[in-house]
């Protein structure tokens, strides 16, 4: 008995239009050729601003408004969400594994990690949404803090270039270690935020399948596929900037000019890697504030399913 616009129910309509908005935000494939761009023109601040908070709007309003107004239409269009979800794990982790933009591979990435935001919520259970909304607050900070190592370079030798560098673990010993740790964090290792996150979109939506939602469960291993490939472009990544012999495209002046991270760098780094180490540890410092909210959307949308 709704109300129709063009023989579509209104309803459907108001979701979609009002999913698209916030979509462009998150960024999800294929309304995310902005972000790539955007990040590499933005200097170092703007990127950890863009990253660490601008793209948690768009999944906080999926969560907060479209779910919250239009439950029956999320119910109605899961495996929809699902699949963009999955497709934007994927295509954002390969794009990754082709860049030799050190920060535009980190955007692609975010691309990717924010996928899984889209996989949990999709899931319409309480484990993928916990974990969509863990995954956000975990790629807030890590995020910031793989733009601030990539501006860390650039600052000093203003190019990004992956191939411009090799053997920058005997130039700058610090950096590699922080840069190491937020690869790894970022990767999804265990006992670190994002692994959290991650854990808990694979099992939410592989768990839909059986509460009938119609998230079929190869979308999970999909998602699962996502985090061996963002292994892969991470690991590589390291692989070809911090090890083997030194070899720089810029000789003896960017030896000179990589300099190995300050105190006040290292003082804004600290924190945020922290931050991934503590949430991947006593991850319920989060969940026991999300806990009752998220049951009363699951259980509110899960009518309609």
């Amino acid at each position: 008995g709704y109300q129709e616009i063009l023989g579509i129910s209104a309803r459907l309509v108001g979701f979609i239009v009002l999913f698209f908005a916030f979509a462009i935000k998150v960024p999800i494939v294929p309304l995310h050729t902005w972000l790539p761009d955007a990040h590499v023109e933005a200097p170092t601040p703007v990127s950890i601003i863009l990253a660490g908070i601008l793209l948690k709007i768009g999944g906080y309003g999926i969560i907060r408004i479209c779910y919250s107004i239009f439950p029956d239409m999320a119910a109605l269009s899961n495996w929809w969400l699902g699949l963009i979800g999955v497709v934007s794990i994927i295509y954002g982790a390969l794009n990754a594994l082709s860049q030799k933009d050190l920060k535009r591979m980190i955007a692609y990435s975010s691309v990717s990690h924010m996928g899984f935001v889209l996989l949990g919520v999709a899931s319409l259970t309480a484990e993928g949404i916990s974990g969509a909304m863990f995954q956000m607050i975990s790629h807030g900070f890590l995020s910031a803090a793989l733009f601030f190592l990539v501006g860390v370079v650039y600052d000093r030798v203003h190019d990004r270039n992956i191939y411009s560098f090799r053997g920058l673990a005997q130039i700058m010993p610090k950096y590699t270690g922080y840069v190491a740790v937020a690869f790894f964090a970022s990767l999804g290792l265990p006992g670190f935020s994002a692994f959290i996150g991650e854990a808990f979109v694979i099992i939410g939506s592989f768990n839909a399948a059986s509460i009938g939602t119609g998230l079929p469960r190869w979308m999970a291993l999909a998602g699962s596929i996502g985090i061996l490939l963002s292994a892969a472009y991470l690991l590589w990544t390291l692989q070809r900037m911090f090890f083997g012999q030194i070899r720089l495209k810029g000789g003896d002046s960017w030896s000179n000019a990589l300099t190995d991270l300050n105190i006040r760098e290292q003082v804004i780094l600290f924190p945020t890697l922290a931050l991934a180490l503590l949430l991947g540890i006593m991850p319920a410092l989060v969940f026991n504030n999300l806990n009752a909210s998220v049951l009363n959307l699951v259980s509110f949308i899960q009518q309609f399913i």
